[in-house]
């Protein structure tokens, strides 16, 4: 096929090629231009700054509708769980504990899982009612339309704690990934002469973008280390909203810290050497499974292909040989 098919009817080639090195250099010139272009470094700030501003005004005459939605689940939520007495029980305190290694310390966490615990079984097994048995989303057979209904309540009563579980797992493991670098700023600041809460409300404020998980957890210990009356429980609360063996051994060594007046600084570094060498030993586990886990990979994807592109010729060179005979 010639250039001129492709070409629409009426323009010739030269036309075409005169058109297309026009654009060429045009689209030459205004890259050297916006190159060479000085920019001012605060226009750009000034205008993300106004488009903030429109943002924030925007969302303070705008209609306050979902907050009001919020409200209103909320209180549905609190109404729920006062009518039941659910916040006075023993599973209230460890749904707040859980919830507290999940991240979520406000008042009205555990009014809002325990609630869910509560409504999500009907949500669940109703739905799943109206859609096999009433509506008949798919064919089932007479014993699976009463199993659905209950595998629906089960699934709305485990889902809350499921949920939970996983986003405390998750927290956990990045708890665990930027505590030695958290240990290392505290150092630091203890080498400075911060006090420990000083320490730990500076160490979080720098963390915050790194490792916002323990920013967090750092900056409520500060918190619990100004206000309440014995500084071990804050240590203890600490140690209580992070199960781990790492936060663990930092809130023993703080503890005999305050208790005995041993140097902060040489403790805190040995730890943190510890927990470096821990996270090393464990990306170096990593790295050596890796070749085993790509095995899989390899045979599936890999293989296949490779044996397409060197056997492949040869094999129709074999078939055209044959089919000449």
């Amino acid at each position: 096929m010639s250039l001129e098919n492709l070409l629409p009817p009426g323009v010739s080639p030269e036309v075409a090629i005169s058109m297309m090195a026009a654009m060429a250099a045009f689209i030459s010139v205004v890259a050297a231009w916006r190159t060479l272009l000085v920019r001012d470094p605060m226009a750009g700030r000034a205008k993300s700054l106004r488009r903030r501003r429109e943002e924030l005004k925007a969302g303070l005459a705008g209609p306050v509708r979902s907050r009001h939605r919020q409200l209103d689940a909320m209180n549905a939520m609190r109404g729920i769980t006062h009518k039941m007495n659910l916040l006075r029980t023993q599973t209230a305190g460890k749904a707040a504990e859980r919830l507290a290694q999940a991240g979520w310390r406000s008042r009205d966490a555990a009014a809002v899982f325990l609630g869910c615990k509560v409504v999500l079984p009907f949500v669940f097994g109703g739905a799943a009612f109206l859609l096999f048995n009433i509506f008949d989303l798919l064919e089932l057979e007479e014993p699976l339309r009463t199993v659905v209904p209950m595998g629906g309540v089960l699934l709305g009563a485990y889902a809350p704690e499921i949920f939970v579980r996983n986003t405390a797992t998750k927290r956990h493991k990045a708890i665990t990934k930027g505590l030695p670098d958290a240990l290392d700023l505290l150092v630091v600041c203890a080498e400075a002469g911060l006090a420990l809460d000083g320490a730990l409300t500076r160490v979080s404020r720098e963390m915050a973008r790194a490792a916002p998980e323990v920013a967090d957890e750092f900056a409520f210990t500060a918190l619990e280390l100004g206000f309440l009356p014995e500084r071990r429980k804050a240590l203890d609360n600490l140690a209580r909203r992070v199960p781990l063996a790492s936060v663990r051994g930092v809130v023993n060594t703080l503890t005999q810290t305050e208790k005995y007046g041993t140097p902060l600084a040489n403790s805190l570094r040995v730890l943190a050497g510890e927990f470096r060498n821990e996270r090393m030993l464990k990306a170096e586990d990593k790295a050596a499974k890796l070749p085993a886990i790509l095995t899989v990979p390899l045979i599936v994807f890999i293989l296949p292909t490779l044996f397409i592109v060197l056997l492949g010729p040869a094999i129709l060179q074999t078939i055209d040989g044959m089919s000449g005979l």
